[in-house]
This record gives structure tokens, sequence and C-alpha cells, in this order.
């Protein structure tokens, strides 16, 4: 029984990465990471988790890259566990080899059981955790300036599309591991261009027009590309960081991508960039105490941006503390703040159809945030499940219960719908009002469109190799408490992330291969929204996950 409760405490702290990536020597060279000072004094302790300096540097990268996004740079926690040495050192090296090596049904992968670390990197692993984490370099103006190139000046660029496909109709696909934006024809599924991008691209967002697509990588690499080249290719980059995982654009009228903001994990700080040249102009610190028990946090990252429909405001989620931020960008050298206590570790979230509330996971508190964006005001912290990871989640118009946002859940198998129309339906608004079951846990993404009667789901992050392999759909019209039909997308891989094309009639589904295993790279297979049949499989895409319709992504259709 010791053992039994011992192991669930670790599940609990150990769940959460969700970044499987290929091993070291098939990984693309990341970008350079200014190293730390020398390595602390805990590789001299113990020999139980001693480290060489040539080791703790490895790991210190392989952290870096597979596990930072979740349990922090400083390894304080969030979506995954804390990783301090106070939480690891009492728990043994078996049983944290354990959970590294097999990971847990709460969302962590099994790092070594699907062969991205080695029986070595394994235990090496095992201990770099049990020390103490080295501190990592700022991040300022003038490193940025270093980073930042305008490869094509605003002067010079195409006045018309220079091509007739219907731009409006791309995907923009991240090619994860391979450190590239593929851009294919949602009319030919033709690759049209394929672009260097930063590491592991996390968010893709676009102008007004829908002419530009902004990425952001986790290396804290921004682009800029533009749909009206011959070719699209970049036109801008910069390096806003060591880690980032959001971007947007100023959408109010007015401020029709005048701007873009950077969010970044490290340093935790926001960017305000100009929206044509990527020229960095303000970097503004979120570094803050916690807003439940205002204790100071060093690592309050920027999760998700929005923008706002209603104010030359953006939407930023700052994670660890748990307040959602309304950033005036009207004055982008002095932009006022409104800070909004929400739930502590926010996450990902989207609109309601309305585009006046938006919702947000607040994963490791089983809650979601809901704004008032109009009002600017909180509206309520409504309990979904266990590790609601919306995506930008789902709406369409329930037959009872009226306007609806819907998640899924990274540490259960459900999905959770909302009341979003308080003032039609004021009994159902910001309440739970259906909760159907999935194949099981580890959800990522899900998905619908006012055309469809279907709403998408996957289970990514499920450890066993058919379910994560397979998706699901529920029928609006008859939700009931299960899937309507699942099955499995390919033999091999992750079915990752939804988007459908243009028309709203297609929907694009990844699957997430091995960058180093020949023929199971990845793949994008295209269903028929009306029958659910197959049509089409655009193969030999490395690694893809997420990815962005042009016309959907500019008109927050989801």
């Amino acid at each position: 029984m010791r053992n039994f409760v011992i192991a669930i405490v670790v599940a609990v702290f150990m769940a959460g990465c969700v970044q499987p990536v290929v091993k070291e020597e098939a990984k693309p060279a990341a970008p350079p990471i200014v190293k730390p000072a020398a390595p602390p004094a805990a590789v001299a302790e113990p020999a139980s988790y001693a480290l060489s300096k040539e080791e703790f540097e490895k790991m210190r990268q392989i952290y870096f890259d597979r596990c930072a996004g979740c349990h922090g740079v400083l390894r304080k926690g969030a979506t995954g566990g804390a990783l301090t040495p106070d939480k690891t050192r009492v728990k043994g090296a078996a049983l944290l080899r354990a959970f590294i090596y097999t990971g847990t049904g709460g969302g962590m992968p099994g790092w070594g059981k699907q062969g991205v670390l080695s029986d070595a990197e394994t235990d090496l692993m095992v201990k770099y955790i049990q020390n103490d984490p080295p501190i990592p370099p700022q991040w300022s103006l003038p490193d940025m300036k270093k980073s930042w190139k305008v490869l094509i000046p605003p002067e010079k660029r195409p006045t018309a599309p220079q091509h007739k496909r219907d731009w409006q109709n791309f995907f923009v696909v991240t090619l994860r591991d391979a450190g590239q934006i593929a851009i294919i024809d949602g009319d030919t599924k033709e690759v049209v261009s394929t672009v260097d991008s930063g590491y592991a691209v996390h968010i893709v967002r676009m102008s007004m027009s829908g002419r530009y697509v902004y990425t952001i990588g986790r290396d804290g690499k921004a682009t800029m590309i533009d749909l009206w080249m011959e070719k699209p290719d970049t036109v801008a980059e910069i390096r806003t960081g060591l880690d980032a995982r959001s971007i947007d654009v100023s959408k109010f009228a007015g401020f029709h991508d005048k701007y873009a903001i950077v969010g970044c994990y490290w340093p935790p700080q926001m960017v305000i960039l100009d929206g044509a040249t990527l020229e960095p102009i303000k970097i503004v610190s979120t570094l803050s105490y916690t807003y439940d028990t205002e204790e100071f946090h060093p690592e309050p990252r920027v999760a998700s941006i929005v923008a706002s429909h209603f104010k030359p405001e953006w939407v930023v989620n700052i994670k660890e503390t748990g307040q959602i931020w309304l950033v005036d960008y009207s004055d982008p050298s002095n932009p006022e703040i409104k800070m909004i206590e929400a739930e502590r570790f926010l996450h990902d979230g989207g609109w309601d159809a309305s585009k006046r509330y938006f919702l947000v996971g607040a994963n490791m508190r089983n809650k979601v945030s809901i704004v008032d964006t109009k009002e600017r005001k909180l509206v309520a912290n409504v309990e979904t499940g266990i590790k609601p990871h919306p995506g930008r989640g789902a709406n369409w118009t329930d037959s009872v219960y009226g306007p609806v946002w819907a998640t899924g859940h990274l540490g259960e198998g459900l999905m959770a719908a909302i009341g979003t129309d308080p003032d039609k339906y004021p009994q159902n608004a910001w309440k739970v009002v259906r909760r159907a079951t999935m194949l099981g846990g580890g959800n990522l993404f899900i998905k619908t469109h006012p055309n469809s009667n279907w709403i998408w789901v996957d289970h990514t992050l499920n450890s066993d190799d058919k379910i994560k392999r397979s998706i699901g759909v529920y029928d609006k019209n008859n939700i009931g408490d299960k899937l309507y039909k699942s099955w499995e997308v390919a033999d091999y891989g992750r079915a990752v992330h939804f988007e459908y094309n243009k028309a709203g009639d297609e929907m694009w589904v990844s699957v997430w291969g091995r960058m180093d295993v020949p023929g199971k790279v990845g793949e994008i297979v295209v269903y028929d929204d009306k029958t659910l049949a197959e049509k089409a499989r655009i193969k030999n895409l490395v690694t893809p996950t997420g990815k962005f319709n042009v016309y959907n992504t500019v008109n927050d259709i989801y």
C-alpha cells in the first residue's frame, strides 16, 4: 500500500510533459542557447546523483528541449509537477526512472518506451533532476536586436498575390522536429513551400488580411511569412527569448497588424514588436506574485495570447501567477495593463462564438477561467475535469443548452461543454452542461465548425499505442455519453490536432511520426466532414503537428 501511495504522488508531480521529440542525434541542431554559469555544486553531491560537467550540460540541453515546457526552466512545475531536489531526492532513483521511462496516464509521455531517451540518457535524467537547476541567462533588447533580420523590407514586398492559388485556403503546418513550416494548398493538397522556422513551432497566427503568417518556436524564434510571394517565404525574423509559446497581432480597428506580441517562457516576459518588420519595441517582465497566496514567483510564463475584438488590447495569460493581463497596445512604448485575478496554471484557450468571452484552461487546478473582454472582468472559474487542455476549444449551439464552448482533458477521458450565452440562456451560462467520455485521457485538441454535425477529438498523449493513434467524433445532434465513432488514423505515431478547410467540409488531422524512422516520419490525413470517409493522405511530412487554415484562423472559427 505504501508503494502504491508513493506511485500515485509521483504520478501527479511527474505528469504533464507534452513535447515528445526524436532521439538527440536525430533532432536538428537547436539554435544556440547562451550557457548559464558553471553547473552548481550539486554535481559533486553524493554518487547516486553526481554528474560530470559534460553529462550535466548534455542533460541541461535535453531537459530544456523536452521537459521545461511543462515542468519549468527552474523546475518549479506547472502542467507537470515540480522537479526540484527537495521533491525528487526523497522519491529514489528507481521510482523516478520508472516514470521517466514509461510515462503516466495523466499526460507525461514514456520517454524510454517511445525510444526518445536511451537507457543511459534515462539514468542521467534521473540524476539531473536530483541536482539543483542551473539559472538560465536573461534575453535583453540588445540580444534581440542582434538576431533581428528584415529579409525583405515592406516596400519591396508584392503589392498583389504573385500566384493564382486561393491563399486564404492555405494550411500552415508545423513540421515540429524539422524546425520548418509547410505551406499546403487546401484545394490541391500540394506543398507550396517549406520554410525554415523556430524549433518546434507552437503557435501560428495570421495578419488581419491573412496575407502574413506569424510563427513562434519553442526556441523563442519568431518568423513572418508572406503568402503573396510566388513561393511563400520568410520576410522577417527575430529571437525574442530562449523559450516561447505564443504570438499574435493587433486586430482592433485602426491598429490592424500594426503591432505583434510574443509571450515568452524564458525569460518570463512579453515582447511588443513592429507588425511589419518584427523590430522589438518594448519588453515587459511578468515577474510577479501569485494571485491567491501573494508569493513571489521566479518564473511566471506567458501562455496563450489573443487579440480582443472590443478594445486595442491583447489578452495575455500568465501561467504560474494565475493572472490574465489586458495589455493596451495603443501606446506600445507605455502600455497600460489591467491585471485580472483568475486561476493559477493558465494554459491554452479561445473565444466563445460571440468573441466577447475568452475561456482558458487552468489545467493543474482542473478549471476553466472565463473573462469578459467587453466589461474587462472575470466572469467565472468553472471546474471541468482533470487537466483541461482546450487548445482553442470548440463552439456550437446545443439543441438543449444553447451556445456552448467545450474542452477536452489531459488527465481523464472527458469532454466538458460550458454554456456561454448569459443573455438568452442565463440558467446555463458558465456551467458545465454536458459531459461525455472519450477513449481515454491524453486529449490535446477538440474541434468543430458551424457547418459540421461533428465534434472531433484526439487522444494524443494517451499511453496506449492504439488509443493515441485514434480520433473520434461526437454527433452534435445526439451527443449522449460517448463517442459516435472512433478509429485509428494510422498504424504508427500519434494522431494530433484538427483543422477545417475554408469551406468547412474537410477535416485535416496530423499523424505525428518520428524523424528517425524511415517511412513513418508523419503525414496528414484528410476526411470528408459529412461522411467521415478518408479523402486523401499528404505523405512524407516530417513530424507534422499543428496546422492552421488561413481563413479560419483570421476569423477565429473553431
